[in-house]
């Protein structure tokens, strides 16, 4: 069944209406009309069945039938919080984080991190990020869409990590604790996964999170790019308290 995502109050709505590039896909290359019925997401976890009743250059217009559970979520809420990184480091991020079922992103600012951004461009940025999230969520069968964030500084995410959040921090310099030995513990319900940019987090950064409760460890011997480690960090996780493999 083909899935197309709109928003929620389009969800909601009796009679939904998809507009823009998803009209011509769904006329050009999927070939639908009158009378197909097609998946509906709002992008928050719901979905529904409705009929395509009329097709026209910009918009389709839909009735809503059924709604039902989609599934194909993981047990366990993980939010990546990663370090800023140059290029297309980003892209790729948040297209793979997204295909293993993260359920937000937030890009960090860190003192060592080279990219800046603010204002309209942060503003751009993100929406760019977060229309990849969306495609991303539709070639892997996703029924939610990431929420991909505004750039934040270390403190503000630290500040509003819920209470009873398993909170991880990947680095070079921790030597005691590996994160196959945290992921021996029982299941939490919520994730953070802190992961620094292009040379690593400073201490004080380090010692900052783990005032806060954030447990430092180790990925191993070898060090991991910024946008290795975080796409490493979540596989582990996602085996070990979600449901991938």
């Amino acid at each position: 069944m083909h899935r197309f995502f709109v928003s929620p109050e389009q969800f909601d709505s009796g009679h939904p209406v998809i507009r823009g590039q998803d009209v011509r896909h769904m006329v050009k290359v999927l070939r639908l009309g009158p009378g197909d019925v097609v998946h509906l997401l709002d992008g928050r976890g719901r979905a529904a069945r409705a009929r395509i009743d009329s097709v026209g250059r910009q918009e389709a217009a839909l009735t809503r039938l059924e709604e039902f559970t989609p599934g194909g979520e993981p047990p366990v809420e993980v939010t990546l919080v990663q370090g800023l990184a140059k290029g297309d480091k980003m892209d790729l991020v948040i297209q793979k984080s997204t295909e293993m079922g993260v359920a937000g992103i937030i890009p960090l600012v860190c003192r060592r991190s080279v990219v800046r951004l603010e204002g309209a461009r942060a503003d751009e940025r993100r929406d760019r990020w977060q229309r990849l999230a969306v495609e991303a969520a539709k070639q892997c069968r996703r029924a939610r869409v990431p929420l991909v964030r505004s750039p934040q500084s270390l403190g503000e995410v630290l500040s509003e990590i819920p209470s009873g959040t398993a909170s991880i921090l990947p680095w070079e310099e921790e030597r005691d604790r590996s994160l196959g030995d945290l992921l021996q513990g029982e299941r939490p319900g919520r994730v953070y996964l802190f992961i620094g940019p292009e040379g690593g987090f400073e201490a004080s950064e380090v010692e900052e999170a783990r005032r806060r409760g954030v447990a430092a460890v180790t990925l191993g011997p070898r060090i991991l790019r910024t946008e290795t480690a975080g796409l490493v960090s979540l596989a582990l996780i996602m085996h070990k308290w979600g449901d991938l493999g």
